[in-house]
């Protein structure tokens, strides 16, 4: 299973408050993983509560421009994914029941952003004793320094979590 993660305008769009400066960058990647895993992939969409409570507040006040409702177009997917089906979610990971019950015992991931959705999909994946493996040149970060951080950290949770190229997917 494929899960590509928040490939979505607000972190594409370079004058958005999360925009991923690489974005562009995994969009090749992503469109080769898509052919190499084609029809077990899945999207996810991280998108605003109707009503953030808990520590959610204080992060909606810090970002109050995401406060949207889910079919705001910048929560759409980019272009080049249009109308692919999500898998929508409230919190920075997208592993939950509904992404349990697509995956077997492998999950690979790519998108964005490497040090926030993805690694935290990743370990919440692991955790629940999942084998992972993330595609380093279909992920982004919010910086490339925080990308090649989590990484890094991703790299910690071996074997459990691999670090992959496309190229060894093939």
């Amino acid at each position: 299973m494929l899960a590509l993660i928040d490939l979505q305008r607000i972190f594409a769009d370079p004058s958005s408050g999360w925009a991923t400066p690489d974005f562009r960058r995994v969009v090749d990647p992503v469109r080769e993983l898509i052919k190499l895993f084609s029809p077990d992939v899945v999207f996810t969409r991280f998108i605003a509560p109707e009503k953030p409570a808990g520590a959610w507040t204080g992060y909606y006040e810090a970002f109050p421009f995401a406060l949207q409702p889910a079919d705001a177009e910048d929560y759409q997917l980019v272009d080049e994914f249009k109308g692919a089906p999500t898998l929508d979610k409230t919190t920075f990971g997208a592993w939950g029941p509904e992404l349990a019950a697509r995956v077997d015992d492998r999950l690979v991931l790519a998108g964005v952003a490497t040090d926030c959705c993805v690694i935290s999909t990743a370990l919440a994946a692991v955790d629940a004793g999942v084998q992972v493996q993330v595609v380093e040149e279909a992920c982004a970060g919010s910086t490339a320094e925080n990308h090649a951080k989590a990484i890094d950290v991703m790299r910690l949770y071996a074997p459990m979590l691999e670090i992959v190229s496309v190229e060894q997917l093939r």
